[in-house]
């Protein structure tokens, strides 16, 4: 009896340990809204999910947690969309926090889900197979379509372009796209990531093996490419990419002009290049 008192002891802490571990903003709601055109936002305080609407049927980025899927819903549903329109699923990553919902969003609106290859075996693992092997592992999801790099998901009139900007997975993504607002077209980059967690080593040096071959490579080229791209509204697969709260509270004077941000893309971008020269360098230093 003592003995099953402890076990249990220990799974409930650790249980409260998991659901502690995930910051409030990632779950805590906000009122979805238009960003440009028939681009609009459906995810939490931080963990972003996009909608890109189309005469036929929408397009949903990242179904996020595995208790998002309702949260997504009731955001694409208020915006007055319905969710059985939700036709294609995409993904920023395959970390548990932006695909653990993925197989949810499936089930209730039997999207095709296209995933980056690189990606792929990790979404239908649901995690076991990532790399990174202190992340969690989230509930496995069929991929209908693979996508390489460069290719167009399109829809309805609307196109969006899968750029492969591996490090952070094997199969990153960031997505562009163009808006119409107004007889004003916009270019959309909504990055996937460009930055590595704590457990990742990024070269092999000083008897320490970088986290999987190629990985510096990846990483260079990830922000070689992302310097080529157009950027007039600068988003991502989390809010604090692009310092989407203060520029929400900005929004209630100043209107979508907000969202238009080349330069904070740029900054942004050089920002995350240079911490990682400067972790490649430590690493080779003897970190």
């Amino acid at each position: 009896m003592r003995l099953k008192l402890i076990v249990a002891t220990l799974i409930l802490v650790a249980t409260h340990a998991l659901h502690a571990a995930i910051p409030a903003d990632w779950t805590t709601p906000i009122a979805p809204f238009k960003i440009s055109g028939n681009l609009y936002y459906v995810g939490s305080r931080d963990l972003a999910a996009y909608l890109v609407t189309t005469p036929k049927g929408n397009i949903l980025i990242n179904a996020n947690l595995e208790t998002s899927p309702a949260q997504i819903r009731h955001s694409v549903e208020q915006l007055g969309f319905q969710w059985a329109d939700t036709k294609i699923l995409l993904s920023s990553q395959a970390h548990y926090d932006h695909a653990a919902g993925a197989a949810e969003v499936i089930k209730e609106t039997h999207a095709t889900h296209m995933v980056m290859d690189g990606d792929v075996d990790v979404m239908q693992s649901g995690g076991a197979t990532d790399y990174d092997t202190t992340l969690d592992h989230f509930p496995p999801s069929h991929v209908d379509r693979v996508l390489r790099d460069g290719e167009k998901v399109e829809l309805g009139g609307t196109t969006v372009v899968a750029h492969k900007t591996a490090g952070h997975t094997k199969g990153t993504t960031t997505w562009t796209m163009q808006t119409h607002d107004g007889g004003v077209t916009r270019n959309v980059v909504i990055v996937g990531g460009w930055a590595w967690n704590p457990a990742v080593r990024l070269v092999t040096a000083n008897g320490k093996t970088e986290s999987y071959p190629g990985i510096e490579r990846d990483f260079d080229h990830t922000f070689a490419a992302m310097r080529t791209y157009p950027c007039d509204i600068f988003l991502g697969a989390h809010g604090v990419y692009f310092n989407m709260l203060p520029k929400l509270e900005r929004m209630k004077t100043e209107g979508e002009k907000v969202w238009i941000d080349p330069q904070g893309y740029k900054s942004a971008l050089a920002e995350k290049e240079a911490n990682f020269r400067k972790e490649v360098a430590a690493e080779k230093a003897g970190k």
